[in-house]
């Protein structure tokens, strides 16, 4: 019996399966099953073939299960087919937003097409250095890396971005890579920050750091570079609560905290902050905001997201258009999972170039 191969078989079934369907149950597992499955499917399809092919040529696939287990591959293969399908429409999606807009993004055939298909991983180009583990409090989580282009006359806006993991977990270094080392390529100074962690910290510690965030880029300009009137906050998952909660702020003081030009939120959660409910003294949620200070703001969600429902991309997305004067960008991903960012997939190189195009002087100027 080609145990190996059933239990190949077995996983990238599940994997795959998961993927095809919305869950709207066990919403965290399905995450975990199919986050790389859904953005590398093709190398999936070719872990499939390979496997598929020696067990084949070592005969033991001979049989009545033999042929059971190459019915099932073949299913298996399809579906795969149709994940890859998904993943490459994301670009005529964001090209269709942008376009709305007024808008055409980039097409680089190397950076959209081949490289998402040879080297889904996002490696930092050698043009960009990162400078890690700056502290920007006395607390061991509040920590940011600085990357920036090698060629220090380039000058450029500044990007500063919070990762998610529900307020308990995270890392500065596994989300947004790819859009990081994008913009650092452009000239911008791109800052991607750590905060404070539930449950020893809170919902004011966290929006405290984020703020912290950005009068350090304010204030070390002179040193590591940037545009501090043209400061963009970006978050994913609950990095993109704290973007949308601070971007919905009323304005204050520049003393007191720079108001930031533009907002990329990324696969938001939007409820209220844990435990909270509606007779909350301090509003937790960006619904109870009144978006008419937003600034342009883009926001991303994938319609099998099964960690954050894409309902609450849709509700942001309206509370924001409706109220706000700036521009309000929305790319609704098909079949797209939470974290779509993590990896230099199809997906993400559309949604970086959407953002990019988003972010461009003409499409959206920045005071």
């Amino acid at each position: 019996m080609p145990i190996g191969y059933i239990i190949t078989i077995l996983i990238i079934g599940v994997c795959t399966f998961t993927a095809l369907i919305r869950v709207t149950r066990f919403g965290i597992l399905a995450f975990y099953l199919t986050m790389v499955i859904n953005e590398i499917p093709h190398l999936a399809a070719l872990l499939l073939v390979f496997s598929t092919v020696l067990a084949l040529s070592e005969g033991d696939l001979h049989g009545l299960l033999g042929s059971v287990l190459l019915i099932v591959a073949g299913l298996e293969f399809v579906g795969l087919l149709e994940l890859t399908r998904r993943a490459t429409r994301a670009r005529s999606v964001v090209a269709s937003t942008a376009a709305d807009h007024g808008v055409q993004i980039s097409n680089d055939a190397a950076q959209s097409w081949i490289r998402p298909l040879v080297v889904p991983v996002p490696l930092r180009p050698g043009a960009v250095k990162r400078i890690g583990r700056l502290p920007y409090g006395d607390h061991p989580r509040q920590r940011l890396d600085v990357y920036r282009h090698r060629n220090g006359d380039l000058f450029g806006p500044i990007l500063v971005y919070f990762h998610g993991g529900g307020y308990s977990s995270g890392s500065n270094r596994n989300e947004g890579r790819v859009l990081l080392h994008r913009l650092a390529v452009q000239g911008w100074t791109c800052i991607s920050a750590t905060y404070r962690l539930r449950p020893d910290a809170g919902f004011t510690d966290h929006l405290d750091d984020a703020r912290t965030v950005l009068r350090w880029a304010r204030d070390n300009s002179e040193i590591h570079g940037g545009d501090v009137t043209r400061i963009v906050m970006a978050g994913s998952s609950a990095g993109a609560h704290m973007t949308a909660m601070t971007a919905l702020a009323p304005p204050s003081s520049a003393e007191a905290v720079p108001r930031i030009a533009a907002a990329v939120c990324l696969y938001p959660w939007i409820g209220r902050y844990f435990g909270r409910g509606e007779d909350e003294s301090q509003p937790s949620t960006p619904l109870a905001l009144d978006p008419s200070t937003a600034p342009p703001i883009f926001i991303a969600h994938g319609d099998h997201d099964s960690w954050v429902p894409v309902e609450e991309a849709r509700a942001l997305y309206d509370h924001i258009r409706t109220g706000s004067p700036n521009t309000t960008w929305y790319v609704e991903l098909p079949g797209a999972q939470h974290a779509f960012d993590a990896l230099f997939s199809w997906r993400n190189a559309a949604i970086v170039d959407g953002i990019v195009a988003f972010l461009e002087p003409s499409a959206m100027p920045m005071n």
